[in-house]
């Protein structure tokens, strides 16, 4: 983290701007806004900086920069077209030690000025840390088109309602449900928007008046193959309100820094110097903290009920009467296979595709015979162990010996590698290939020369 991101209360406390321009007049609405105590120092003032002395909003000062001026303030900014001078006022203010921004050269600066999208007393900042401010004036205007203007309404509706909810609900978990429900309700929040106070009054009522459920909850939510941007926006509102979350180790760390910072994580993968968590132990784990009346997320690596067991964990909390909903992830085939540039149908070499997994004994159980059919996409997950078996079983099958594959490692992530070859040499391309790794066989793997987009490995 290159800056730590600060929210100032600069309301009645004297800040010096030095600039007379149109840059320096951008910062002064910024302070004023708010509520600093302002001096401006300059050898000219644009207009605006007349009018505002004139109404007693700032004291403008006309004279070279002088560090006396620094005395007794808390923030400075260096707005000149001088870059000598504004170096002058960061050396001082270094000295002095009070924070000043340089306009256009963050090196000079002790803090940033970033884009802000006001919805007061809501505040979203975007910086770029001065390296690119353009594209942060972009994220400024997307977040502008995604955050609706009553927002700062609602966050002073809740700050009204605060003391109630405390004296209402007892505990922690309790009062957060019942913000939860009050900001998700969208009736609620278009009254507020309106001001329309008596349906507001009503539906307030009605959110008091309606019981929380005590017992916990469980969210199967599938976190996609392993690219942070493939997690669904249900899935991430759901992992941002989990209070513990259960998770494994084909869940990124990317996925994991999205999580609310004070909720508790409980690895139950596969790592080294770790031991895999028994299934039973797992279910028991879910259950556990639903009962305390907690709101758990088992997050899980691609798609949870493709191969994900996610249908045994929701078996035994349905015997335990506790609630559950899944949230579907991007499946490792589907994931793996598109950044591979590998299309898993294509009309004119896969008419179906087969996900099978390779954890598997001896592999007597499966229908090698349809498997090796002609026209159809096979996605081994998990099969790196496997690849003799698999290779062996296909080519005795009747299928052909140059039929292309590949291996797909870290599929999706910045790490991935994908090596393709030929099934019969696909026990000579394990060896070389480490897990999490997919194997993808079939006539459309041949494409990944055309259709490669993603990486060079």
């Amino acid at each position: 983290m290159d800056y730590f991101p600060l929210f100032c209360k600069l309301e009645g406390r004297d800040c010096l701007l030095i600039g007379g321009g149109e840059i320096a007049e951008r910062k002064a609405r910024l302070l004023l806004e708010a509520g600093a105590k302002l001096t401006v120092n300059a050898l000219k003032f644009n207009p605006q900086f007349i009018c505002w002395q004139e109404q007693k909003q700032i004291v403008l000062v006309q004279s070279e920069f002088k560090t006396q001026l620094l005395d007794n303030k808390w923030l400075v900014i260096a707005a000149t077209d001088c870059a000598k001078t504004n170096q002058e006022v960061s050396i001082a203010a270094e000295n002095r030690r009070i924070f000043c921004n340089v306009v256009d050269s963050p090196k000079n600066a002790s803090f940033i000025m970033p884009s802000i999208i006001d919805r007061s007393p809501i505040m979203v900042a975007v910086s770029s840390t001065g390296h690119a401010p353009v594209l942060a004036r972009l994220l400024r205007e997307k977040l502008e088109a995604m955050l609706p203007q009553h927002l700062g309404k609602l966050a002073n509706y809740a700050g009204y309602l605060r003391n109630k909810v405390k004296q209402t609900y007892k505990t922690l978990t309790e009062r957060r449900r019942f913000w939860e429900k009050l900001f998700m309700h969208d009736r609620l929040a278009q009254a507020i928007a309106n001001n329309n106070s008596e349906q507001v009054e009503t539906l307030t009522n009605e959110l008091f008046n309606l019981s929380l459920d005590h017992r916990g909850e469980v969210v199967l939510v599938g976190a996609g193959p392993g690219d942070a941007g493939l997690l669904t926006l249900k899935g991430l509102q759901q992992i941002q309100q989990a209070d513990i979350i259960v998770y494994d180790r084909l869940v990124s760390d990317e996925i994991m820094n999205l999580a609310r910072r004070d909720a508790q994580r409980i690895f139950v993968g596969k790592r080294a110097g770790y031991h895999c968590v028994p299934q039973e132990q797992i279910n028991q784990i879910l259950l556990e903290q639903a009962k305390k009346g907690q709101r758990v997320v088992r997050l899980k690596g691609g798609d949870p009920f493709i191969f994900g067991r996610g249908g045994e964990e929701l078996e035994t909390l349905h015997n335990a009467d506790i609630p559950f909903s899944v949230v579907p992830g991007i499946t490792a085939a589907s994931g793996c296979s598109a950044y591979s540039g590998i299309p898993l149908t294509h009309r004119d070499y896969a008419h179906s595709v087969r996900l099978i997994t390779g954890h598997l004994k001896d592999g007597s159980h499966l229908d090698w015979q349809s498997l090796a059919a002609e026209k159809q996409t096979l996605v081994f997950y998990m099969g790196l162990s496997q690849a003799e078996n698999i290779s062996q079983q296909l080519i005795k099958h009747g299928m052909d010996i140059n039929t292309p594959v590949a291996i797909v490692e870290q599929g999706t992530s910045t790490q991935q590698k994908v090596t393709t070859g030929l099934l019969g040499d696909l026990v000579k391309l394990a060896q070389y290939a480490c897990s999490p790794s997919l194997i993808i066989v079939g006539p459309v793997v041949a494409l990944r020369e055309k259709l490669n987009w993603f990486s060079e490995h």
